[in-house]
């Protein structure tokens, strides 16, 4: 079996999953896992496939003729990832929204080698106060020689610059 990683795009519009998932079970693949999400009027998302390897290539070729109808898409077979975690951890992110926050925590978290697995933001008026308010949820893949005490030392440091709360849940043994 072969697994397909690919992210698409395109204007908001019924049936467009549909599509999707009929390529897909036309190639006798299942889908495995996905993350789609509307956004200013786009629709987009990332999905993980598997199927045979002598249908891999007709499903990699009929993603790809989406761009003929509107829908950008990005397919590459991808190899499931065997790297050796010691926990996951999970930050939560809350404060008044301004420029970088994304950029100083995933630079933090990049520059001790640690992984972002998931992270979904958003930013809505805060209540009482109206004005804008950044949280996210960033699930992290920790390396084995992951050192702890520095990691949280980095985000302590990146709050306080930023003004923001960060919270860091580890859930041991992966």
């Amino acid at each position: 079996m072969q697994q397909i990683v690919f992210t698409f795009v395109g204007d908001d519009k019924p049936g467009l999953v549909e599509r999707l998932s009929e390529l897909v079970s036309d190639s006798g693949g299942n889908w495995l896992e996905s993350r789609l999400s509307q956004m200013a009027g786009k629709f987009a998302g990332i999905v993980s496939v598997e199927v045979a390897e002598k249908n891999a290539g007709a499903l990699l070729e009929a993603l790809a003729s989406l761009a003929d109808h509107g829908l950008s898409v990005v397919a590459e077979r991808s190899a499931r990832d065997q790297t050796a975690m010691v926990a996951r951890g999970e930050l939560t992110v809350l404060g008044n929204d301004r420029p970088g926050i994304v950029h100083e925590i995933s630079a933090a978290l990049a520059g001790m080698q640690i992984n972002i697995q998931e992270l979904s933001s958003e930013v809505q008026s805060a209540p009482m106060a109206g004005i804008p308010l950044f949280s996210a949820t960033i699930n992290i893949d920790l390396p084995p020689d992951a050192d702890l005490s520095g990691l949280q030392d980095k985000l302590d440091e990146a709050a306080n610059h930023l003004d923001i709360d960060i919270s860091l849940q580890l859930n041991p043994g992966v």
